[in-house]
């Protein structure tokens, strides 16, 4: 039951670091939690039998490394809105540009008569 509980907190605890420097690391607080929470209860079961190993202790670390760079990123990590207006009318003079070209193009349909396509 012990090692069930180690190896699960080594995993939550990995896939929150990964989480955590990703640009989801809003999703890394759920891995972290489950991964305090099987530490936990891994350590409490090897303090019962008077073996703690420092994996458990590696887990915890991680653990408090995954969330201090959520926590990081959660603070100074701004999100900014751009001015969808200057997008706009740039969008607008591509296209009467595009319109323009394509009036100007004297295209009649005599001129493809002639061309055999084979």
């Amino acid at each position: 039951m012990k090692k069930l509980f180690t190896i699960l907190a080594i995993i939550t605890s990995i896939l929150a670091t990964l989480f955590a420097v990703l640009p989801i690391s809003n999703l890394a607080i759920i891995p972290a939690i489950a991964a305090l929470i099987f530490g936990l209860w891994a350590f409490y079961l090897s303090k019962k039998t008077g073996e703690v190993k420092k994996i458990i202790q590696f887990t915890f670390l991680l653990t408090i490394v995954a969330l201090s760079i959520t926590i990081f990123k959660a603070v100074f990590t701004t999100t900014e809105v751009a001015e969808t207006k200057v997008l706009d009318t740039k969008e607008t003079q591509l296209e009467e540009e595009a319109i323009e070209e394509l009036e100007g193009l004297d295209l009649e349909s005599e001129e493809f008569e002639d061309i055999d396509i084979e």
